[in-house]
């Protein structure tokens, strides 16, 4: 039986035919492969939408993407069902270039009364066409759709056993040993299969599942990843990722889907129904790193508004980490509030010296350190007259790799900063996730086994404070043991196996970083 490199096959147990609309773009290299990350480059795996009931729920659904798009600039893809057949077109790009004019209205003349939609990075899987979601596929039980945020920690196990039954897969993402095991027939004889396999997954997940005739959607046990439920002017409820995703279809929040919850939303869009798929559901670990980075400060994320959250971490690093200076500034976008509550705090005046070039992409490929620098600095572009000769205090929202970061200091001093004294919300980050949030390896993480003082030197400032564990957690509107620390501390929820990377379900073994 052959295959193509993602492993489009015919399997001998479950039908799998690729189906709906086919996208235009082919295969791209994964940057990742052809260059060192930078600091800004601190990715969530993706961002869901769903909604059922109107009769624009394709063009609903491209809006919900749309506002998700900080949470992924890799693919973009929407399933959508008239309630009998379900389609799907997905691509490589950001939203508006997978769903371009001529695009949008054709799919928009469809006769659809659901859809489901995904924005994504990969953290399982490299950037290949076949790993776009959702992944649209068909089983003994009928066609189903999925999209994914997060990351399954057991995925290569269960997919090796499936393997070894005669399952063929056809990408490299962790999502799809879901559909797997879902096709199952002794999964498929249980009396709710779906939250049977539910069962069977560790790690992070909020899954939004699109059925010929319903919306199934469902959070991990440990609610690592947030998932919301909306409903718009006219009644029809909607799921995402965030609820900046609600404002963009003039829907209002609702609440959380709860971790180990499904929520079932019928195909007029008007009734919502709920079950858990666990006896007893498990304590929560948040993952902060959405409200230090990811997030849109305009969102509502785990009962915290994030803009609120940003800058009270701010004014916390104010306080443990005073410092005389002339101004306050961020490095922009994600430092902004962090910044302005450090300004609020310690009475320095908030100053912009640094602005973000929005022509210049997120993935900007280089293929050397010096032309990544100079990628930088046309990204970043510093304001002189803003920094010369004044002591200046920078706020950043992390610090991963520090080689970027480096070089942002080192424009600062080239503009004439007298002294710059680094800020960082977030303490630091010594430890890879395996939850969705693509940290590399121990080894490149500037903090890993490195004091404080040895980062400072490193990036050559003249103070570097980050805020404390202690003191995040208190900026927070959950009790402290209710949140994911993990890159922190090193403290897992759950057991990880600690050589995992986001290529482990590739079909050759492939290095991180060449």
């Amino acid at each position: 039986m052959h295959s193509d490199p993602c492993g489009h096959a015919v399997s001998r147990c479950v039908s799998l035919p690729q189906c709906g609309i086919s996208s235009p773009q082919g295969d791209s290299p994964n940057p990742r492969q052809s260059r060192g990350l930078t600091d800004d480059e601190k990715k969530d795996k993706c961002g869901v939408f769903g909604i059922a009931g109107p009769p624009d729920v394709v063009e609903r659904c491209y809006y919900g993407l749309y506002a998700l798009q900080h949470r992924g600039q890799e693919s973009a893809g929407i399933a959508f069902s008239d309630g009998t057949v379900i389609n799907a077109h997905a691509g490589q790009g950001l939203v508006a270039n997978v769903f371009n004019r001529d695009m949008l209205r054709l799919l928009m003349a469809e006769s659809s009364c659901m859809a489901i939609g995904h924005v994504r990075y990969s953290t399982a899987g490299s950037s290949r066409k076949c790993n776009v979601q959702p992944i649209l596929e068909e089983y003994i039980g009928g066609q189903v759709a999925v999209a994914h945020n997060g990351n399954l920690v057991n995925a290569a196990k269960i997919k090796h056993e499936y393997q070894e039954h005669g399952h063929i897969f056809h990408t490299t993402s962790d999502t799809e040993v879901v559909l797997h095991m879902l096709a199952k027939p002794t999964h498929q004889e249980k009396s709710d299969p779906l939250a049977h396999v539910l069962r069977h997954l560790q790690g992070a997940f909020s899954f939004v599942f699109l059925f010929a005739d319903r919306i199934e959607a469902c959070r991990d046990p440990w609610g690592f990843r947030p998932l919301v439920i909306g409903q718009t002017r006219d009644g029809y409820y909607c799921v995402a990722s965030e609820t900046c995703a609600l404002q963009s279809v003039q829907a209002s929040y609702l609440r959380e889907v709860e971790p180990g919850e499904i929520v079932t939303i019928d195909r007029t869009g008007k009734e919502l129904t709920s079950r858990f798929f666990i006896e007893s559901r498990e304590q929560p670990s948040h993952c902060i790193f959405e409200h230090v980075y990811f997030a849109s400060p305009s969102s509502t994320l785990f009962g915290d508004v994030v803009m609120d959250v940003r800058q009270k971490l701010g004014r916390q690093l104010a306080i443990e980490s005073p410092v005389d200076a002339d101004i306050v500034m961020p490095i922009p976008d994600s430092g902004r509030s962090a910044a302005l509550g450090y300004s609020k705090q310690s009475g320095l005046p908030f100053e912009e010296g640094i602005v973000l070039n929005r022509y210049v992409g997120r993935s900007f490929i280089q293929p050397s350190q010096h032309m990544r620098d100079l990628a930088v600095q046309m990204k970043l572009l510093v304001i002189p007259e803003m920094i010369r000769g004044k002591r200046v205090v920078v706020v950043e929202d992390s610090i991963v790799r520090g080689t970027t970061t480096r070089g942002k200091m080192l424009a600062l001093r080239r503009a004439g900063a007298k002294e710059i004294h680094m800020r960082v919300s977030c303490s630091p980050v010594r430890h890879p996730c395996f939850f969705g949030v693509d940290f590399p390896t121990p080894t490149e993480l500037i903090a890993n086994g490195r004091t404080v003082e040895e980062v400072r030197d490193f990036i050559e400032v003249d103070t570097l404070a980050y805020v404390s564990l202690k003191g995040m957690l208190q900026c927070m509107g959950k009790p402290g043991d209710h949140y994911c620390t993990a890159c922190w501390s090193g403290n897992y929820p759950i057991p990880v196996d600690m050589q995992l990377s986001k290529f482990g379900l590739e079909r050759h073994q492939m290095k991180m970083f060449e």
